[in-house]
């Protein structure tokens, strides 16, 4: 029990050695995870069920200890007030590190043994929607999923608004109009999973792809569309690796192979891609002098040059090569070339 803080070793001190021992190992204290009823009750000989009386016996007596305590007393009243200045809600991390600032040397397993033992507030272990949190009623966690849900919903036709940078302003107006502290709603958003900021800082639905993206494809996506220009595909993946998606690297190889196959994606020079949206289009060289010469009429080489390397990653020698195929382009006496016609 020596790294527990010394009001919860007096308290435990109270109980019997086995009543000690079962809180211990229940709530992993001093240790990285707690046991389960099943596993002490093997390491003791008796069934689950005796552990499970051991362990409610010796909870009744703490709560009694730790109400009665000063200094445990006084910090459960703190933690239940800062839970409802957040609204009732806080994600288990800001709840923990918040807890420690009150109370130096309280560790999550502390923590979980006060709100079981003293019932004063609760752990929700998370789900699909919400991340691990601490709540102080039924009420305050069915508010936070309501607002999460009616905002999801707000925001589920506002993609395009969002994305362009209008996030703060719809939920401005949305809490003006639940009337809710900030304190409240930032608790409940960022509790929640259904709310996502991707690394370059935007908000908005995690089920959006420029959001939360979860394939390579839609990542290669997002970093071309953040960059505003054409990539090289290697380049392309150390960003991809270098934003933090996930803890896995994204190989070159991949990339290469996921941009070929997608249509959003077009190959503007060698190994060089860009946004179909961008305006870029795909071709070789010599397809694209024969597009820029039918559209703009005849031009020198230099023109060309200019014209091509607006849209596309061509080197100026390798337009020249291309001009000089007699096959598809014709030499004017003025110097200036042409779609040859057949």
């Amino acid at each position: 029990m020596e790294r527990n803080p010394k009001e919860l070793n007096e308290i435990l001190a109270t109980l019997t050695p086995r009543q000690r021992e079962v809180i211990v190992r229940r709530f992993g204290l001093g240790k990285s995870e707690g046991e389960t009823l099943a596993e002490i009750g093997v390491r003791f000989g008796i069934t689950r069920e005796r552990v499970r009386q051991i362990e409610a016996s010796a909870m009744k007596l703490l709560r009694e200890k730790i109400e009665a305590h000063p200094t445990l007393g006084n910090f459960v009243a703190q933690t239940c007030s800062f839970l409802k200045s957040r609204g009732g809600v806080v994600p288990a991390q800001a709840f923990i590190e918040e807890a420690a600032s009150r109370f130096p040397g309280i560790e999550a397993s502390h923590v979980a043994l006060l709100a079981d033992a003293t019932k004063a507030f609760s752990f929700y272990p998370g789900d699909r929607h919400f991340h691990s949190l601490y709540y102080l009623s039924k009420n305050d966690l069915k508010e936070a999923k309501s607002f999460v849900d009616s905002w999801e919903k707000h925001l589920s036709d506002k993609k395009e608004s969002v994305l362009g940078g209008a996030y703060d302003a719809h939920l401005g107006k949305f809490v003006e109009e639940k009337k809710l502290p900030s304190a409240h709603v930032e608790s409940y958003l960022t509790a929640s999973k259904k709310i996502h900021e991707n690394p370059y800082g935007d908000v908005g639905l995690a089920a959006w792809a420029e959001i939360k993206p979860q394939t390579i494809r839609d990542r290669i996506y997002l970093v071309l569309k953040k960059e505003g220009k054409p990539s090289h595909f290697r380049d392309i993946a150390e960003k991809i690796t270098a934003a933090g998606f996930d803890s896995r690297p994204a190989l070159a190889a991949t990339v290469h192979n996921e941009l070929i196959k997608d249509p959003r994606f077009v190959l503007v020079g060698r190994g060089m891609y860009a946004l179909k949206e961008h305006g870029y289009e795909t071709g070789t060289a010599r397809e694209i002098i024969r597009k820029i010469l039918a559209e703009q009429g005849a031009m020198h080489p230099k023109e060309v040059i200019l014209a091509a390397q607006k849209n596309w990653f061509f080197k100026p020698n390798t337009i020249l090569v291309n001009l000089q195929n007699r096959s598809h382009f014709e030499r004017l006496p003025d110097g200036r070339y042409k779609v040859l016609e057949n």
